[in-house]
């Protein structure tokens, strides 16, 4: 067995310091579980990942045609960007992160996946602002910064815990029809919208999604909690852009 707690690695980044680490429990089997703190707060783990898979296949199952252009926003510990990969209709994958070294951890292979993303030729690492640039001039800006203007077959979303349980409040803005129209216009007609949350279906929300696009649906996703030793969830919202 090896070490039970490691501090991989830990930065300053533009919302404060940032920490890797990987630690077993030996209650739950012969397995490492990486997280990542912001501060004192946990931002992700590879304890549960049953919900970020389902973001991908759930919102590439909706899509349409082949040679797929996709988008991941939030890159975590590469979950969803892997499982979108995954898909062999997916011909080119961005992924968006805000925080420099979470990229940098990829880029080194200090995760798991880093390998996995590093090898795909598909796959290419964003830092940006996953909100601002949904709401860029797509003419002048956008998702890809090689391609001003281009149009995407689905944006795949997985920052926020949910739409009520932000990160940081610059993101409050963007869970509203008028952002959700902006960033709309990066997706091809009949593009999908996929995002994760942490909580359970938001009538709010679905409303919102409802103003702007089609074929709007919450999806619940279940999987067992050993600390609980009960059934868990998260949901995975997907719409349609109307064409």
């Amino acid at each position: 067995m090896g070490l039970l707690f490691e501090q991989i690695d830990s930065q300053p980044s533009v919302i404060g310091e940032i920490t890797l680490r990987r630690r077993r429990i030996p209650a739950i089997g012969d397995r490492d579980i990486y997280e990542v703190k912001l501060g004192e707060e946990f931002l992700m783990s590879s304890m549960f990942v049953d919900a970020e898979v389902a973001l991908s296949d759930i919102g590439l199952g909706e899509t349409e045609g082949d040679d797929l252009r996709v988008v991941v926003g939030g890159l975590g510990l590469g979950y969803t960007a892997v499982a979108a990969l995954r898909h062999e209709r997916v011909a080119e994958l961005l992924v968006v992160e805000y925080l420099e070294p979470v990229i940098g951890w990829h880029q080194q292979e200090l995760v798991p996946l880093g390998k996995d993303l590093n090898g795909d030729p598909r796959n290419r690492y964003v830092h940006g602002s996953f909100f601002d640039l949904a709401v860029a001039d797509p003419e002048v800006g956008g998702f890809d910064p090689e391609s001003p203007g281009k149009q995407f077959d689905a944006i795949l979303l997985d920052i926020d815990h949910s739409p009520r349980a932000l990160l940081h409040d610059s993101s409050a803005s963007f869970y509203t029809a008028n952002n959700l129209r902006l960033m709309a216009r990066q997706l091809k007609p009949r593009g999908v919208f996929a995002m994760w949350s942490n909580e359970g279906e938001d009538d709010e929300f679905m409303a919102v999604l409802n103003e702007v696009f089609t074929d709007v649906a919450c999806h619940v996703v279940s999987f067992f909690n050993p600390f609980q030793n009960r059934e868990s969830f998260n949901t995975v919202y997907v719409a349609r852009k109307p064409g």
